[in-house]
């Protein structure tokens, strides 16, 4: 009996163990100096690797901005996309900035600061192609996978959702026609048509969606201390001068 008492207490604290605090609270980022900032890598204009294999781009340079704004020095971690908030609760990053949509289904495993920005989905087709929801209707559509781009085109009753990691993968399929359209999101579309020199067509936004940046589950220092930095660069003008930069406009949520 003594032996099975103590075999219950070990799985009872290997238990506890396992659901121990992963992450690194605010005090200990900023005792350390430094900030892990996750990001995807592959998601111009918000996030990509240059010719130079350096990331950049518009959430590189408020995640920047913020992490100046509290007087750290970031350090970058490119992960893959439909990993990336699992690995963000296992403590791989302090806190991801790539462009996650506000869900309340991401909700329950991340915490979200405020949205940094606002954007919207579209249809990307060549041309003839659809460019309303009604067009969709039985054609072969392509999105992202683990997106909401992914979950926005089930809506539409596709004859067959094709998912890519990667949205390069989804042009190159579209440009081949071997899917009739393309659903992302808008500044990611235009970004692909100008720097690739395609022939493509962009519907109006669709919907609005709220970005944010995600935090472990519980890191509400963390969360405080971002939110507070947004509003500061958003209020000082360094939001503004990088969205200008980017898009040549302010692309905050009004």
């Amino acid at each position: 009996m003594r032996k099975l008492l103590w075999l219950s207490t070990l799985v009872l604290v290997l238990g506890s163990l396992s659901m121990a605090q992963q992450y690194r609270t605010f005090p200990e980022i900023k005792q350390s100096g430094k900030i892990l900032i996750g990001t995807e890598g592959q998601f111009p204009p918000f996030n990509y690797f240059n010719d130079k294999n350096q990331l950049e781009g518009f959430d590189i340079d408020i995640g920047n901005a913020i992490a100046e704004q509290l007087g750290l020095t970031p350090e970058w971690k490119a992960h893959a996309w439909d990993t990336m908030l699992i690995a963000l609760n296992q403590g791989r990053f302090d806190f991801v900035i790539a462009s996650h949509t506000i869900t309340e289904e991401r909700a329950k495993a991340v915490d979200f600061t405020n949205p940094y920005y606002c954007t919207g989905n579209v249809i990307v087709s060549r041309p003839g192609g659809p460019q309303t929801p009604e067009e969709l209707k039985g054609k072969v559509i392509g999105a992202q996978l683990g997106t909401t781009f992914e979950e926005f085109a089930k809506q539409f009753e596709p004859k067959q959702l094709k998912t890519y990691q990667t949205n390069p993968d989804a042009v190159q399929d579209l440009m081949m026609g071997r899917i009739d359209a393309w659903i992302t999101d808008q500044f990611t579309a235009l970004e692909a048509i100008k720097s690739r020199g395609l022939n493509l067509q962009v519907s109006e936004p669709l919907n609005k969606e709220e970005i944010g940046m995600a935090v472990a589950k519980g890191n509400s220092l963390l969360l405080a201390a971002l939110n507070q930095a947004l509003a500061e660069i958003q209020a000082n003008g360094v939001y503004e001068q990088i969205s200008m930069k980017w898009f040549g406009k302010d692309i905050r949520c009004k």
